[in-house]
Protein backbone atom coordinates (compact mmCIF):
# COMPACT_ATOMS: atom_id res chain seq x y z
CA UNK A 1 0.00 0.00 0.00
CA UNK A 2 2.75 2.22 1.00
CA UNK A 3 4.39 2.39 -2.67
CA UNK A 4 1.09 2.40 -4.19
CA UNK A 5 0.89 5.70 -2.25
CA UNK A 6 4.08 6.73 -3.39
CA UNK A 7 3.68 5.84 -7.13
CA UNK A 8 0.20 8.22 -6.95
CA UNK A 9 1.63 11.32 -5.14
CA UNK A 10 4.45 10.91 -7.99
CA UNK A 11 1.96 10.75 -10.60
CA UNK A 12 0.24 14.00 -9.29
CA UNK A 13 3.54 15.45 -8.62
CA UNK A 14 4.20 15.29 -12.14
CA UNK A 15 0.79 16.59 -13.09
CA UNK A 16 1.33 19.80 -10.69
CA UNK A 17 4.83 20.02 -12.67
CA UNK A 18 2.69 20.38 -16.01
CA UNK A 19 0.81 22.76 -15.08
CA UNK A 20 2.95 25.06 -13.14
CA UNK A 21 5.69 24.66 -16.50
CA UNK A 22 2.18 25.91 -18.34
CA UNK A 23 2.33 29.09 -16.17
CA UNK A 24 5.67 30.00 -16.42
CA UNK A 25 5.90 29.11 -20.02
CA UNK A 26 2.39 28.66 -22.09
CA UNK A 27 1.75 25.69 -24.11
CA UNK A 28 0.59 26.94 -27.53
CA UNK A 29 -2.84 26.87 -28.59
CA UNK A 30 -5.88 25.86 -27.14
CA UNK A 31 -3.78 23.77 -24.46
CA UNK A 32 -2.85 26.35 -22.68
CA UNK A 33 -6.08 27.87 -21.74
CA UNK A 34 -7.47 24.35 -20.66
CA UNK A 35 -4.27 23.42 -18.48
CA UNK A 36 -4.98 26.98 -16.92
CA UNK A 37 -8.92 26.28 -16.05
CA UNK A 38 -7.22 22.41 -15.01
CA UNK A 39 -4.68 24.00 -12.52
CA UNK A 40 -7.41 26.45 -10.62
CA UNK A 41 -9.60 23.32 -10.45
CA UNK A 42 -7.26 21.29 -8.94
CA UNK A 43 -5.81 24.16 -6.99
CA UNK A 44 -9.26 24.58 -5.39
CA UNK A 45 -10.34 21.10 -4.68
CA UNK A 46 -7.10 20.41 -3.17
CA UNK A 47 -7.60 23.31 -0.77
CA UNK A 48 -11.04 22.60 -0.21
CA UNK A 49 -10.10 19.22 0.91
CA UNK A 50 -7.18 20.53 3.21
CA UNK A 51 -9.55 23.32 4.88
CA UNK A 52 -12.18 20.59 5.29
CA UNK A 53 -9.87 17.80 6.94
CA UNK A 54 -8.10 20.53 9.22
CA UNK A 55 -11.60 21.72 10.24
CA UNK A 56 -13.08 18.50 10.70
CA UNK A 57 -9.45 16.25 12.49
CA UNK A 58 -7.27 19.20 13.19
CA UNK A 59 -8.24 19.37 16.88
CA UNK A 60 -7.77 15.44 17.21
CA UNK A 61 -4.60 14.93 15.40
CA UNK A 62 -1.38 16.44 15.35
CA UNK A 63 0.33 17.14 12.25
CA UNK A 64 3.26 18.88 10.78
CA UNK A 65 3.17 21.98 8.83
CA UNK A 66 4.71 19.46 5.90
CA UNK A 67 1.48 17.38 6.50
CA UNK A 68 -0.89 20.53 5.84
CA UNK A 69 1.11 21.28 2.47
CA UNK A 70 1.02 18.06 1.63
CA UNK A 71 -3.09 17.49 1.27
CA UNK A 72 -2.55 20.95 -0.79
CA UNK A 73 -0.36 19.39 -3.15
CA UNK A 74 -1.34 15.67 -3.13
CA UNK A 75 -5.21 15.44 -2.46
CA UNK A 76 -6.45 11.95 -0.85
CA UNK A 77 -3.27 10.12 -1.46
CA UNK A 78 -1.77 12.56 1.23
CA UNK A 79 -4.74 12.07 3.50
CA UNK A 80 -4.31 8.32 3.14
CA UNK A 81 -0.87 8.28 4.19
CA UNK A 82 -1.98 10.62 7.17
CA UNK A 83 -4.69 8.29 7.82
CA UNK A 84 -2.11 5.03 7.73
CA UNK A 85 0.44 7.09 9.78
CA UNK A 86 -1.73 7.78 12.56
CA UNK A 87 -3.85 4.82 12.76
CA UNK A 88 -0.90 2.21 13.42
Amino acid sequence: MKALIFAAKAAIGFVWLILLTNIVHPFPGNAAIALYIMTGFLFMMHGLQTLIFIGAFGDKITMSRWEKWSILIFGIFALLDIRRKHMQ
